[in-house]
């Protein structure tokens, strides 16, 4: 949106750093979380919005101090409005998970905030389906996440990284785990399928943000179920992505609003297989790629891992035109942009 002329400012919260930064036209403010950490609360980004002269609001995430700043600033005059991301959090197990704490944070963190919302943001028509369900009636943009194709040499430091960090995806057919270390990732049953039905001399390589699960926890079911020699685990925090090492993607989610680690994989050439409650149906057209219910997935994973390594590419270079067509980020801010445009007046929608 910057880049196309538009009035942009990108306002964020980080643990412990604050300050202005500037990314080509963008400035991006980043303020500092306060207790409690874990809903972002943050007096610099409140004052920030107090004085903020921003037409359009658009929060990311739901259940955090931030979108109570939002929604204020918006309060304050009859010519601003808020849009939300939702970023996967009402899907049906998400939105079901730990529902006393988003009954608090509706209650207590962000009172009220929903019923200004001039429109959502949803990256998938799975997503925009799991707004309507819950019986919000607002506008909604369907807008995916825009993918950008990484350049040669990011390709070749990342296998280098990985490479020496992980010597056996040198030498071993890999497939490759990229996500949060969370339960909503289906990780431990990944693990137990893995071993249950997968070739031996594939590695399984499992690379997260520590989340609900540290690596150690996650080293020590594999270590449990004998798995030790057939699959590593890694913190993907502040280390290159590991697609470069990797011949097929697995993320077997119970649901992803969008899944942008797919399609990062898809345009580094990297198939992938996941499940159908991810908003990835399409890759089984063209055959570029693999979508199945969790069900399916053991027996589909099977026959993936007994395809040849030329078809697997293949199926990866499929997949990695078929994005880079489909998901600039251009294209993405384009929608936005003219949703933003059409969004109506101030009114109250409650959820029926």
């Amino acid at each position: 949106m910057s880049d196309s002329g538009h009035a942009v400012e990108l306002l964020t919260t980080h643990p412990h750093t604050s300050g202005p930064q500037q990314q080509g036209t963008l400035p991006i403010h980043c303020y500092k979380r306060e207790f409690p950490r874990s809903i972002s609360r943050s007096s610099g980004l409140n004052r920030h919005l107090q004085h903020c002269d921003a037409t359009i609001f658009h929060h990311h995430s739901l259940w955090l101090r931030t979108l109570h700043y939002a929604a204020n600033a918006v309060r304050a005059d009859n010519d601003r409005r808020l849009v939300i991301s939702p970023r996967g959090m009402m899907s049906p197990w998400a939105w079901g998970h730990h529902r006393w704490r988003k009954q608090f944070a509706g209650t207590w963190i962000h009172p009220g905030a929903f019923d200004l919302v001039a429109g959502w943001h949803a990256t998938s028509e799975i997503e925009a389906d799991d707004i309507r369900r819950l019986g919000f009636k607002q506008s909604i943009c369907v807008s995916p996440n825009g993918v950008t194709l990484p350049q040669a040499e990011e390709l070749a430091a990342a296998a280098r990284h990985w490479h020496k960090a992980c010597p056996e995806t040198t030498s071993r057919p890999t497939a490759l785990f990229y996500s949060r270390f969370h339960r909503k990732k289906r990780i431990l049953e990944l693990i137990d399928l893995w071993l249950r039905v997968a070739q031996r001399e594939w590695l399984l390589l499992l690379v997260g943000i520590p989340e609900e699960y540290s690596v150690s926890q996650i080293t020590s079911h594999v270590q449990r179920q004998s798995g030790a020699d057939r699959i590593r685990v890694f913190s993907g925090a502040d280390v290159p992505p590991p697609y470069a090492v990797a011949n097929v993607f697995l993320l077997p989610s119970h649901s992803e609003n969008f899944g942008l680690v797919i399609a990062e994989a898809m345009a580094a050439g990297v198939p992938a297989l996941v499940t159908d409650t991810t908003p990835w149906l399409a890759l089984n057209s063209q055959d570029r790629g693999w979508c199945v219910p969790w069900e399916a997935y053991g027996a589909t994973l099977q026959r993936v891992l007994s395809t040849s390594q030329a078809d697997l590419a293949a199926t990866g270079s499929r997949a990695q035109g078929w994005v880079i067509k489909e998901f600039s980020w251009s294209r993405s801010a384009d929608r936005l942009v003219e949703f933003y445009r059409a969004l109506p007046g101030r009114s109250i929608h409650r959820p029926s």
